[in-house]
């Protein structure tokens, strides 16, 4: 039992933004039927020279954002690009060479039945693709820069 306990801990990982979300007082009550505040007890005072404002902008140009920003572009455009020249074609292909689209390829089954499925085929594989790529190249570097914000505008009063 002790090896089960001493594994769970082992898997917190400590440095993890939502480690502590429900530690924070949220949803409890304070004896008297309201809520216990969120914050520690007192007025905080905000630092000085910053304004929430200040911080993201801070973090606005910071390396980190604009190679997120860098990443998520890097993808968006050239799928978006693709996905509306496939679009496009199939549009134009059903106006300018009917011919082509209502050839049979099995039974009733058309070439512009094909190219519809298609469309919906790569829809479902541009959306994968996109989750993996946020997944794996931006979810945790975006999930830093939130935390370091809330961290810098923890204790502003706004």
């Amino acid at each position: 039992m002790e090896k089960e306990a001493g594994r769970e801990a082992a898997a917190t990982r400590l440095d993890d933004p939502w480690y502590d979300a429900l530690a924070s007082g949220w949803g409890e009550l304070d004896g008297t039927g309201g809520f216990v505040p969120a914050g520690p007890p007192g007025p905080a005072a905000p630092p000085r020279g910053h304004s929430a404002a200040d911080v993201y902008l801070e973090v606005q140009r910071s390396d980190a954002f604009q190679e997120v920003r860098r990443r998520y572009r890097r993808f968006v455009v050239p799928a978006t690009l693709a996905f509306l020249v496939w679009y496009l074609a199939y549009v134009v292909a059903a106006i300018t060479a009917p011919g082509l689209m209502g050839r049979p390829v099995a039974g009733a089954v058309n070439v512009a039945m094909v190219a519809g499925l298609g469309q919906f085929l790569t829809t479902f594989l541009l959306t994968g693709a996109y989750a993996r790529h946020a997944r794996l190249r931006r979810d945790r570097a975006a999930l830093d820069l939130r935390w370091d914000t809330q961290e810098k505008t923890r204790g502003i009063v706004r």
